[in-house]
């Protein structure tokens, strides 16, 4: 009889604490903003990871180049240059790059892009705040 009890139990647990750590990765709530914050970082990928690699290779990584998530990308300030004279933006951001096969974070960047029309995308500032202990093989 016990081992007809655990038989039944045992998967429930199991189920009920898969389902709670499932629901707590929920991404957060979609909308606009973010929809459009995410398209900017899906186009702005390609000069991320040019400059990353220019910055980190040779001098921190050798055996790869560092990779770009765009979701994790932590925006921090956005502005207009300029008021409305003109169509030039700013945009600030910090980002962990990581190792692309582990994903494990190499550092940590803080970058200033400049848009305007044409479309020009033009690197203002870019800040090597950290470098991350790469852990060994």
């Amino acid at each position: 009889m016990k081992k007809m009890l655990l038989f039944f139990i045992l998967p429930l647990v199991l189920v009920t604490s898969f389902q709670t750590t499932a629901s707590s990765a929920e991404p957060p709530q979609d909308s606009d903003e973010l929809r459009l914050q995410d398209m900017l970082m899906l186009m702005l990928t390609p000069y991320i990871e040019k400059e990353l690699n220019s910055y980190y290779y040779p001098k921190i990584l050798r055996d790869f180049s560092p990779a770009v998530t765009p979701w994790k990308i932590e925006v921090v300030e956005t502005s207009r240059v300029n008021g409305f004279r003109g169509f030039i933006l700013q945009i600030t951001f910090e980002i962990e790059p990581k190792d692309g096969g582990q994903w494990i974070p190499v550092g940590k960047d803080r970058m200033t892009y400049e848009i305007s029309s044409g479309p020009e995308v033009k690197l203002i500032n870019h800040t090597h705040l950290k470098t991350y202990k790469y852990p060994p093989e």
